[in-house]
Order: C-alpha cells, then structure tokens, then sequence
C-alpha cells in the first residue's frame, strides 16, 4: 500500500483483549481488523454523506 502511515492510539486493555479476539476468529492480523473498521467507517459515511473530496482532505 502506497503512502501507509504509523499512528498510536488508546485503548483499555480490555477493548483491545476483545478486538484482538474479534480478529482472530476472523483470521485477521489485529492490524488488519483496524484497517477493515476504518474502510467501512469511511463507506458508511461516504454513503450517508456523499463523497470525500480530494480537495476537503487538504484543508490541514
């Protein structure tokens, strides 16, 4: 994947203890499943919402 980013987050140890479990029985890597929730947050929004401009990405 071109461009891929690292970044922290925060997490109880007990989120992140079902969500690695969530993955597993998904086969998924712990990375992978946050990477699965973040493209379906982003389709879901882009369905409700229309969608994201390259343009409204820039206004950092």
């Amino acid at each position: 994947m071109k461009n891929e980013t690292t970044t922290e987050i925060k997490i109880s140890g007990d989120l992140l203890a079902k969500l690695q479990y969530v993955a597993d029985a998904e086969g998924r890597s712990l990375n992978n499943q946050f990477l699965m929730m973040a493209r379906n947050a982003v389709a879901y929004y882009e369905k409700v919402h229309g969608k994201i401009k390259d343009a409204d990405l820039k206004k950092e």
